[in-house]
């Protein structure tokens, strides 16, 4: 009896199909913080990575790349400091939490971007 292998392949989210879009939906029907726990991260030989998830159809296996963005030390350290000025120059009026926003408030951030071709 014949094994048939089905076809593997790596797709960004931004560009899956049809099909695969309804598969993703199915197994992660809440978004973000369904698949958060499946995600893992690919090294590749030139020494970059990305994230993905694995989703299967009929046909194939896939794994969809999933934009994250990993903290940025410079970025954290800004942000502390805008915090620590805040909280000592009492810009609030109630003496609440002042300082600026989180470094990763802009959603706008995860938007569509152009996909690895050569993956």
């Amino acid at each position: 009896m014949a094994i048939i292998q089905k076809k593997r392949a790596v797709v960004s989210y931004e560009n899956m199909s049809r099909e695969l879009s309804e598969a993703f939906a199915q197994k992660y029907p809440k978004g973000f913080s369904d698949y958060l726990p499946d995600l893992i991260k690919y090294d590749r030989p030139d020494g970059t990575f990305f994230y993905a998830v694995t989703v299967e159809i009929p046909d194939a296996i896939y794994l969809v790349k999933i934009k994250v963005k990993t903290d940025d030390a410079d970025d954290i350290e800004r942000w502390l400091d805008s915090v620590e000025e805040g909280s000592q120059s009492g810009d609030g009026e109630d003496g609440g939490e002042t300082g600026g926003d989180l470094p990763d408030d802009n959603i706008s951030q995860y938007s569509k971007d152009s996909d690895d071709a050569d993956v």
